[in-house]
């Protein structure tokens, strides 16, 4: 199935996309597939569009910086689902798309007749994508705010200073990998699509998403019955990974082995801690943490966290400052990895797809859409 607005030369080129996603989740995925050169039509309510149009400051050009980080290359059909013509519109431009993805409540695409199964009647090759908080099932009624999963799913109890003081991350991180794993799951349909020529449901929801993406914190409780808490910035299984005060500002270091401690207390003009018997495998280091993260402390506060940098990096001793965006931006364009890309020609600076690719790389043809922006066009297509 083509649209027209197909772009030669990316993966997903020749790929529809009815992007029914609101926020984050479901538009971060979306906003993948249209990097990669699906047609990508997101439906918004002609009201008020997408609720992250007004989640701002900051703004820029007029538009909250929220929505603009998540709808890149995407064109936005304004589609009030209440207009018996506009749902015949919307059916049709179902009937002719390869993906359809959504975040809503479960219960509330069939109220419109656009249910997987109703869709399925429509077009059995279409990979139907449901992103939920909770489930389709008993936690239907759950609203799934990111903030919400954190606190449930586990996240908070193990992220803060100290026992007793949880804190959220400073993203909306189950969002973001609900998207990463929407887009993992879309794709997979698409390819075993090729295969049996039949579309299939795909369902991601935010609770399993983060149970998953625990990975270790979660092995831990399921294989050996374990439950972490808070440890504020080190690690339960590896020391020293913490950050530490220097001269200036805090310095983060992340020795993974016992090679790496032995550079670091020889950088630290310290070698003989690498002998101590408290110290000598990692294992003793995560048992006696305490006294180790005293004994850096007090080695590492006469310099700034940039000098350490430039002692240990050569030594082989993963550190690092405590940058903000700004430093962290600055340090990717120095390593060149070109960090922002203009959206659409003369756009303002996004940030750009971290997937890189040697023959099709990433494209970024298309600034955000304004909300309704290409409702004519749309409409004048699929009314053809």
């Amino acid at each position: 199935m083509t649209t027209g607005k197909d772009r030669q030369g990316l993966p997903l080129s020749g790929v529809l996309v009815a992007d029914f996603g609101r926020v984050l989740a479901a538009p971060y995925a979306t906003m993948l597939f249209g990097d990669l050169g699906a047609d990508v039509v997101k439906i918004e309510d002609p009201a008020t569009g997408d609720d992250t149009r007004a989640w701002g400051p900051p703004f820029a050009g007029g538009e909250a910086t929220y929505f603009l980080s998540v709808n890149r290359n995407k064109r936005s059909y304004a589609a009030d689902l209440r207009d018996e013509r506009t749902r015949e519109r919307v059916r049709e431009l179902v009937r002719r798309a390869d993906v359809l993805v959504e975040n809503f409540r479960p219960g509330t695409m069939a109220r419109h007749g656009l249910a997987y199964e109703d869709v399925r009647a429509l077009n059995p090759r279409i990979v139907y994508c449901s992103v939920t908080g909770f489930g389709a099932g008993k936690g239907a009624a759950l609203p799934g705010y990111d903030l919400l999963v954190q606190a449930v799913g586990g996240l908070m109890s193990v992220t803060g200073p100290e026992p007793g003081t949880p804190v959220k991350a400073g993203v909306a991180l189950v969002d973001v990998l609900t998207g990463l794993h929407a887009a993992v799951g879309v794709l997979a349909a698409l390819r075993e699509r090729d295969v049996t020529g039949e579309g299939q449901h795909v369902e991601i929801n935010l609770l399993a998403t983060l149970l998953s993406s625990m990975v270790n914190q979660s092995a831990g409780y399921t294989m050996a019955g374990q439950v972490p808490g808070i440890m504020g910035n080190r690690h339960p299984s590896i020391a020293p990974y913490e950050v530490f005060g220097t001269a200036d500002r805090p310095l983060v270091v992340a020795v993974g082995n016992d090679r790496q401690f032995a550079a670091l207390c020889e950088g630290l003009g310290v070698p003989f801690l690498a002998r101590d018997a408290r110290f000598a495998t990692n294992a003793d280091r995560v048992a006696h943490v305490g006294e180790l993260s005293a004994l850096l402390t007090e080695q590492l506060a006469p310099r700034t966290a940039t000098a350490w940098f430039d002692i240990l990096t050569p030594l082989g001793v993963p550190c690092g400052p405590v940058n903000d965006l700004a430093s962290a931006f600055e340090l990717a364009e120095s390593l060149g990895l070109n960090p922002r890309v203009p959206l659409g020609p003369g756009g303002l600076p996004g940030v750009a797809n971290p997937i890189g690719l040697s023959r099709t790389p990433p494209a970024y043809d298309a600034a955000p859409p304004g909300l309704g922006e290409h409702t004519r066009e749309i409409e004048d297509w699929l009314d053809s």
